[in-house]
């Protein structure tokens, strides 16, 4: 009997092709982050049921972009950098469920094609895209870490560009932002293969940071852009009110998530 390994497709005998490897998966990264006020009921449209409107503050957004390293438990693919370094850019709301309160990632883009499976494994809703963002240094003309420095971030997808932002630091932050800090709640979704049959997938789940740890946050004030564009909704949620920005380096494991509930959600799979 043929057995084929590897924890994603496609899966072939001795499993090395299989676009992702197993978790934990383990990311260092550059976080650049903008929060803001829109239309409560921008965010209500992508909140499928059984999710409802956080609480408090229900209009918050954060648009977060981010420069990963990152690798399996190994970590070998350190040491081949075109599988560990990629970029993304992703829209966070906040949610209810069951009396407790969910970021949830709304839209996502990235630019390597396992950021994508790894997505779609974790109910991220991810896309390719072009995402840009000024890195700290501490030498040359590159921004320091510090007061008055300025960082421009920038992300298009099929040609268009969707946001940018120029955000300036202030000083430093007792945190990274409020919007991104619960855990997600996302669903994993799949259409059957039988027409007409609907999702042969349909889990609502829990995940987040096995561990965490983070340098010094930093607050800061930015300028933010949306740009409408033919197949994306991003400038729905329209910057009604600036929040703040920030700039942290991180580090994160991810080692999976749990059950919150199966095919509640009642999501069309055309």
């Amino acid at each position: 009997m043929t057995v084929v390994r590897g924890y994603f497709q496609p899966k072939t005998a001795s499993g090395a092709s299989s676009l992702i490897p197993a978790p934990p998966w383990r990311y260092s990264g550059d976080l650049l982050t903008v929060e803001y006020r829109t239309d409560p009921a921008r965010v209500r449209e992508l909140l499928p049921e059984p999710l409802e409107l956080a609480d408090e503050d229900p209009g918050a957004v954060a648009l977060i972009w981010a420069d990963w390293q990152s690798c399996s438990g190994a970590g070998e693919e350190l040491l081949d950098p075109v599988r560990a370094q990629y970029k993304e850019a992703f829209a966070v709301v906040r949610c209810g469920f069951r009396g407790r309160t969910y970021s949830r990632c709304v839209y996502i883009w990235v630019d390597k094609d396992f950021a994508i499976a790894r997505g779609l494994h974790q109910g991220y809703p991810k896309k390719l895209g072009s995402i840009h963002q000024t890195r700290p240094h501490p030498y040359g003309p590159a921004p320091r870490i510090e007061a008055g420095a300025r960082f421009g971030a920038t992300l298009a997808a099929a040609d268009r560009r969707l946001a940018q932002a120029v955000v300036t630091l202030r000083e430093p932050s007792e945190s990274g932002g409020f919007v991104n800090a619960h855990p997600m709640a996302h669903h994993r979704w799949l259409p059957s293969i039988e027409t007409g049959k609907g999702l042969a997938l349909d889990e609502l789940i829990e995940s987040g940071a096995a561990s965490f740890e983070g340098g010094q946050p930093w607050l800061g004030d930015a300028e933010l852009e949306l740009f409408e564009a033919p197949t994306e909704e991003l400038a729905r949620l329209e910057v009604r009110e600036p929040i703040a920005a920030y700039f942290r380096q991180v580090g994160v494991v991810w080692d999976g998530g749990r059950l919150l509930e199966v095919g509640t959600s009642g999501v069309s799979a055309e």
